[in-house]
This record gives C-alpha cells, structure tokens and sequence, in this order.
C-alpha cells in the first residue's frame, strides 16, 4: 500500500465441508478447490502492523488478541462473527521504537491473561484492565522470539530467542528462570508444549534442526502415574519410595535433522497427541513421531 509493506489479518471462515466431524475423504473434494470465507477484517490503520493474531483458547470463539506494533487490542466478534469491534487496547510506553514480537493467550485463570514478547522482555497481561501482571526484563540476552503455556501447569510458561536459548519461568516468581536449555547454536524460532503431556517440549531453530526434550521434573507429572497406597505391598511400597526419591532426568530425547534450512515453525498434532510437524525456509514440511519407546514408557 503506497509503496509500503503492511502486515494485516483478517478472519476467513473454513468450508462446512473441510470442518471437523466431517467424514469425506480429502480426495473427494479435491476437484474442484474450496474457497475460504472472508468474514472480516481487523482494521489496524490506526495502530501500525500486526505481529501476532490470538484467538482465546476456551469461550465460544468470539474474542481475539492482535498485536500491533507498541499496542494489544482486543477485538470482539459481533453479527455472527461478520464484523470485528475493538472492545479494549493498551500500548506498551518506554523509550525507543517499541514493538511486540509474539504473544500467547492462557489457557489458565479462565483466560484473563496474556503473555507477550518485545525485545528481551516477556510481560504479563490481565485482559480485563489491559494492566501489566509481570515484566521479565532480559528474559533472554537477545530477541525472545516465541512463548508458549504448559497447558496443566497454570503458573508455567515457556520463551525462546536468538540467545539460542530455551527458558521456562514460573510466572510468580520471574526473578530466575526454573529451567534453561542450551541445545541449540543457533536463533531459536518456536517453543511449543505437548497438549497431553506437558512434559514433551518442542523446539525449532535456525540451526536446521528440530529439538524434542523431555523436561519431566517440570512437568505435571513429575513422578509417574499415581498410585494407590492400599494397592502396595510392603515391599512394594519401600520400592516405590525408593523410586520417587530418586533425581528426575530431563534430557533430550531425539534431535531431527531433516531439514536443510531454517526451521520457522514446529507445532503439535491437535488430534495425535504424538504426532508433530516442522516447517523451514527450504519450503520442506516435515511429520514426525514420538520415539514408540518413550511414548510407552510415558503411558506404562
């Protein structure tokens, strides 16, 4: 637009036909294209380009997050979804050109909150005041380039940056991080957490390279499946305490080379909570799976 790039979003309606619960085959319908709905248009002339479009996680799929710039906006879909109302915004202030770079919404505290990402800072947002809840400042040494939630432990959150680092904070405390990764020579893109199993993390980077780590000492259940003391044994019971006063091992569990660029985006299957993708700057889309002995070991 007048010789400038501009990042915008729009929301765009899927076919009934490709929605979920529906039973026919992707090669029946691949004759004739489908084409998506534009519903509406965020309309951010006012505040600079967008970075990063949120929907919220639970709810009835009316309200969304945009960042644009220095500002979060939280829109309201009305009219059937056909028209997009600005119900609040903020700006961050301080000194210098300020700009987000990604955001997540929480699945946690009935989704009042948000965490976003400018520079090296992460920040806490409460969207009923659109007031800052927490500031890591230098969260990371350089760029903080994504954030993810663990979806079971509500105070967990996750960042990534060009540090090549991956760090995970406990929300309550923001002073030290719980956890840091150093797998990674290179930026790191995306950090995203297993749905199910909180302990699998996911990593990619612009080493080529796609991480998957199993931080269990984190995670929401760090000593195994419990079980019931009725159901033990003496001996059992002393074998038992035996096993939970031992350390808990995070570790990696498998790096995937399979690319041979930059790695943008990893994310996690919605319906196979052991099935992942990775995409990199060699257009090369990857599918994977979770080691079969690991995913025994984490169900047995």
């Amino acid at each position: 637009s007048d010789c400038k790039v501009m990042t915008c979003a729009a929301v765009w309606r899927m076919p009934k036909e490709l929605e979920s619960g529906s039973h026919e085959s992707p090669d029946d319908s691949s004759s004739n294209t489908q084409t998506l709905e534009l519903l509406c248009h965020l309309d951010n002339t006012a505040h600079g380009n967008m970075a990063c479009v949120m929907w919220e996680p639970m709810g009835d799929g009316k309200k969304i997050i945009s960042l644009a710039d220095n500002n979060i906006l939280l829109w309201d879909l009305q009219e059937s979804s056909t028209k997009a109302v600005l119900s609040s915004s903020t700006a961050l202030e301080g000194k210098g050109q300020l700009k987000f770079t990604s955001g997540r919404w929480s699945p946690h505290h009935n989704c009042t909150q948000i965490a976003t990402a400018n520079d090296t800072t992460v920040r806490g947002w409460d969207t009923r005041s659109m007031r800052q809840i927490y500031c890591i400042e230098n969260a990371h040494g350089q760029l903080v380039r994504d954030l993810d939630f663990n979806p079971n432990k509500q105070y967990y959150l996750a960042s990534c940056g060009d540090d090549c680092k991956v760090k995970f904070w406990d929300t309550r405390n923001v002073t030290e991080p719980v956890k840091t990764l150093e797998e990674h020579s290179h930026w790191v893109w995306n950090v995203r957490y297993n749905h199910s199993h909180d302990q699998l993390i996911l990593t990619g980077s612009s080493d080529s390279r796609v991480i998957l780590s199993n931080m269990v000492s984190i995670s929401s259940e760090p000593f195994g499946h419990m079980v019931d003391e009725d159901e033990l044994s003496d001996q059992e019971d002393q074998h038992q305490e035996e096993k939970i006063k031992e350390p808990l091992q995070d570790s990696v569990i498998a790096t995937y080379e399979e690319h041979e660029d930059s790695v943008y985006a990893v994310e996690w299957s919605s319906a196979d909570p052991w099935l992942f993708a990775s995409l990199s700057y060699d257009g090369r889309l990857v599918i994977n799976r979770v080691p079969r002995a690991l995913k025994y070991h984490i169900l047995l």
